[in-house]
């Protein structure tokens, strides 16, 4: 079963996407409920490929390419409600393929030791990976934000920016994943100081230096938002930075520590 459940759900989640893709470029309008019944499948698929390794090995893996599947799985899960609830299905478009790529990785480079941490540990390391699923898919929204203005600007719409909500839903909606995700992080780094006892000895402090700096910037940018009413461009690009930032805090000293340090 852990053989067969990877590829089918990277199978469902590639049919999935093209079956929206097409459907947008049609421009026939919002999609029928049944059209998202194929990615809840992958998405089932996907988190079973977890659960099946974690009882095989022993307990959770929440190394680099695993913690990468589970942010995967995480911002479809975010996004599916969102897609099937309104006019979405081309976000939908992105983070499914972006799902398949994050379990195809995981597939690839396999299962690791079974993270050995307590429930405190674990409820930091849930809280930081649900953090970066919803403002992975922040920053999705302000990137198709930014396209569907600059299209607005030069008056060239095609069916993919058409099957989007209008500008000031779109941001709206945007801003309100990011504070969604700001409460998570802001609850995964209370944790980290909490619970995590030894920052320089378990190789931790520049990990927390960055995830600091995004909460930083993403706060900023809600303080932006509230008191001066950032938006557009401006916005865009605070998102965009505070991600980047989070993005290199764990994903990218967790790649550097594993798989070119050799440290678990």
């Amino acid at each position: 079963m852990v053989l067969i459940l990877p590829p089918l759900a990277i199978l469902l989640y590639l049919a999935g996407a093209l079956q929206l893709a097409r459907r947008i470029g049609s421009g026939r309008g919002p999609m029928p409920v049944a059209f998202w019944a194929i990615p809840a499948l992958a998405l089932l698929a996907h988190l079973g490929t977890h659960v099946l390794i974690w009882r095989t090995i022993g307990g959770a893996d929440l190394h680099f390419a695993s913690a990468l599947s589970l942010v995967g799985a995480g911002m479809v899960g975010l996004t599916l409600p969102l897609a099937a609830r309104g006019r979405m299905a081309a976000l939908a478009t992105i983070v499914l393929p972006i799902a398949a790529a994050t379990l195809a990785l995981y597939a690839v480079l396999g299962e690791r030791a079974p993270s050995d941490h307590d429930w405190r540990l674990q409820l930091h390391a849930w809280s930081a990976l649900l953090a970066y699923a919803a403002l992975a898919l922040a920053a999705l929204l302000a990137v198709l934000l930014w396209m569907q203005e600059r299209a607005l600007r030069q008056r060239r719409f095609s069916a993919w920016l058409r099957a989007l909500p209008p500008l000031i839903e779109l941001e709206t909606l945007m801003f309100r994943t990011i504070a969604f995700g700001f409460v998570l992080l802001t609850a995964a780094l209370l944790t980290g100081v909490l619970f995590v006892e030894d920052l320089l000895a378990q190789h931790l402090a520049h990990k927390t230096v960055f995830s600091m700096l995004s909460w930083l910037a993403f706060g900023a940018l809600l303080l932006g938002r509230r008191l001066r009413g950032w938006r557009g461009r401006t916005a865009v690009r605070w998102v965009l930075l505070a991600m980047s930032l989070l993005v290199l805090a764990y994903f990218g000293s967790s790649f550097v520590l594993e798989y070119l340090l050799q440290r678990r």
